[in-house]
């Protein structure tokens, strides 16, 4: 008999002798347990905030324009600007997940006499994107995650003319004129996250996408020009680069 039984038999002896000390066999103990597993060890949603910068290197806002305008200035030789973004998603397990993205420009780059007429005009342009996203994450550390993903959806170019003129009453007609392009975007990201706690994590993220906006000035199936009445048009179309670079702040809900 090894020296392991010998000494659980003889701690049995004692708890005949000590009512009420009970001793279990050392091949019955279970390992420890955790009381409270980490969230990543099962099914959960993550609600992500994002903040950062939107920059299309070969799109500037017009010639004279270049560099777009954020709080770290002028980027490149293209459009940025500020762009914020909700995403939604579902992690099933340590390795995958799945969710839903919205990203903005809530402040727009304008130009104060971009415009084709002989008027004096204001010109911006404002970027929307609807769409799906997937992660993968090969990087696992006790607090820190790093994830590689694609992302898909619906890309939405508004190009807004406003007329430098004196207030008129309001049934003459507004100032602002908007003309919109509607295309596809598809991309890669990457980015890490930093788990604070079990529900708040932070992180930053990259990606690079292509916006497949079209090339005529008609309005998808339909003949209507998408020009305004003063002749100024969408100022993007066909395959446009894009890139971001945006910090995070995420809450994660067990389901």
């Amino acid at each position: 008999m090894d020296v392991k039984r010998r000494a659980w038999r003889a701690l049995g002896l004692v708890g005949a002798l000590a009512p009420g000390v009970a001793f279990a066999d050392a091949d019955e103990i279970p390992p420890p347990a955790l009381s409270h597993p980490s969230l990543l060890d099962r099914p959960h949603t993550v609600a992500v905030f994002e903040a950062g910068i939107l920059a299309l290197p070969s799109a500037p806002i017009s010639p004279a324009f270049q560099g777009g305008k954020t709080p770290l200035g002028p980027v490149g030789k293209g459009d940025a600007t500020v762009q914020t973004g909700i995403h939604l998603i579902f992690r099933a397990n340590r390795s995958w997940s799945f969710g839903a993205v919205g990203a903005f420009a809530p402040s727009p780059t304008s130009d104060p006499n971009d415009t084709s007429s002989s008027l004096k005009r204001t010109h911006d342009r404002s970027y929307l994107f609807l769409g799906g996203e997937a992660r993968y994450y090969p990087l696992h550390l006790r607090w820190l995650d790093g994830w590689i993903g694609v992302q898909a959806g619906g890309v939405i170019v508004a190009d807004r003319y406003t007329t430098q003129a004196p207030p008129v009453p309001s049934f003459l007609g507004t100032t602002t004129v908007t003309v919109s392009t509607e295309g596809f975007g598809v991309g890669l990201q990457a980015g890490v996250d930093y788990l604070i706690t079990n529900e708040w994590v932070v992180g930053l993220a990259l990606r690079a996408d292509d916006w497949f906006l079209p090339t005529n000035r008609e309005k998808p199936f339909s003949q209507e020009s998408s020009c305004d009445a003063l002749g100024d048009c969408p100022t993007l179309g066909g395959s446009v680069a894009a890139f971001e670079f945006g910090i995070t702040l995420g809450y994660q809900v067990s389901l």
